[in-house]
């Protein structure tokens, strides 16, 4: 049982070190949008790179025979690169465009409801009162720490609401695919079909090729190095650990030091003012992280998916 709750552990800084990473995203789409990029090309480049990179290395890793997955993977694989790729860019950038940046993020912030919700109808993960305070208080905490507090100058539309709410689904349901895709598979694998699935979708859906006359040598840079760093290798870190940890309603609130990492980056590299109120949520992220890792007896005995007779089984 030891070696099963060191694993669980290991799960859970991967999950985190995802969340670190994740939260460089900022800067690499503001450097970008300042070298002549739009966000349509930034998240093709994203998702593509991020396929040519993963493809290479799991084929040098693994060999070319590691892409021979079955249809029942491959389909979650869809899932993922359709929905929790490239849906989520197309949404979330509508949310941004129509309600702003605080507001977006806010609002996709709703994952671990909708994780904790699915959670319990596919992997029936009981909802606790534990588990319910901490979804709430890392809401609270995500809100404070984007908005400071000031909700008064938020532009708002029903529409990017809508969005903002469906980015916050798409992120949510990450943790559910993910992880039914990835029970019996590799995870560099997950992440080359996923990121693959997740290029052409943005190839026909957002027209990239009408913004090619911005592309240039720092764009293309800057372009490998964000699908590198807060994609691929966050992505495979994120796969790993979500496969370790066996309620998959903690993996997005583990995730959100995400936004704590952003909050310390625009603080200290881009100046960004920051208040009693930002570091207070702050608190309150860290404070929800800590919650839901929180058990309530340590008498009893955590059980893995798929345990019979009382043995746990790893996933």
């Amino acid at each position: 049982m030891k070696v099963l709750q060191n694993e669980e552990f290991k799960g859970y800084v991967q999950v985190c070190i995802a969340g670190v990473l994740w939260g460089c995203i900022g800067p690499f789409i503001q450097l970008m949008e300042q070298q002549g990029s739009s966000f349509a090309l930034t998240s093709f480049l994203r998702m593509g790179f991020s396929f040519l990179i993963l493809a290479i290395v799991t084929i040098t890793k693994f060999g070319v025979t590691s892409l021979r997955v079955s249809k029942k993977t491959l389909v979650f694989c869809v899932l993922l690169g359709l929905i929790c790729h490239g849906l989520n860019n197309v949404v979330y950038s509508i949310a941004v465009t129509l309600t702003g940046v605080t507001v977006s993020a806010v609002l996709m912030n709703t994952a671990p409801v909708f994780t904790t919700v699915f959670s319990y109808l596919w992997f029936r993960e009981k909802i606790t009162w534990i588990k319910t305070a901490a979804m709430l208080v890392n809401i609270m905490g995500c809100a404070l720490a984007a908005t400071g507090g000031k909700f008064d100058g938020m532009v708002f539309s029903l529409t990017g609401a809508m969005c903002g709410i469906a980015s916050g689904f798409c992120y949510g349901m990450t943790a559910i695919i993910g992880k039914m895709a990835g029970e019996r598979s590799n995870a560099f694998v997950i992440s080359t079909y996923s990121y693959l699935f997740a290029a052409v979708f943005l190839g026909f859906f957002i027209n990239p090729w009408e913004q090619a006359a911005s592309l240039n040598e720092n764009v293309l840079l800057l372009g490998f190095f964000y699908a590198l760093i807060p994609t691929a290798i966050a992505y495979i870190f994120y796969y790993q650990g979500l496969q370790k940890i066996t309620e998959s309603s903690k993996v997005p609130v583990i995730a959100s030091v995400e936004v704590i990492v952003a909050a310390i980056i625009g603080i200290a590299v881009f100046r960004e003012p920051v208040g009693v109120v930002n570091a207070i949520g702050i608190l309150l992220v860290i404070g929800s992280i800590m919650l839901m890792n929180y058990r309530a007896s340590l008498k009893k005995t955590p059980q893995l998916r798929g345990s019979k007779n009382g043995k746990a089984s790893e996933i």
